[in-house]
């Protein structure tokens, strides 16, 4: 499973998941819902308590990522395959242009 901290601004929105049946799910925090509901980090995601659920990468997300030869840089950088979308995303999108931030959240190998 492979998380990250969503921040919209310097206010972290939610946490973003994949799980190890390669669901992904967003789901924004209590906190963020109860004082922003009317800033989401997109409009297929409006702010409230439900958990998204998606097969794929989410349209939004999906979108952060590097196309074309800077994909071709990031991946060879970082010896990913360019179609594992979460671990691109976790590892291009920490500073992207815009309001959205994605912050990995470092795995527990207890």
């Amino acid at each position: 499973m492979r998380q990250a901290k969503i921040f919209y601004k310097d206010i972290e929105a939610g946490h973003l998941t994949e799980t190890d049946d390669g669901i992904y799910e967003f789901r924004y925090l209590d906190e963020y819902v109860k004082a922003y509901p009317n800033q989401y980090i997109s409009f297929s995601m409006p702010v409230n308590a439900t958990i998204y659920t998606e097969r794929r990468l989410f349209p939004f997300f999906e979108g952060l990522i590097p196309e074309g030869w800077l994909l071709d840089i990031a991946s060879k950088n970082w010896k990913l395959n360019k179609n594992d979308r979460m671990g691109l995303l976790l590892a291009c999108c920490q500073n992207c242009i815009g309001a959205v931030s994605v912050i990995p959240i470092a795995e527990n190998h207890e």
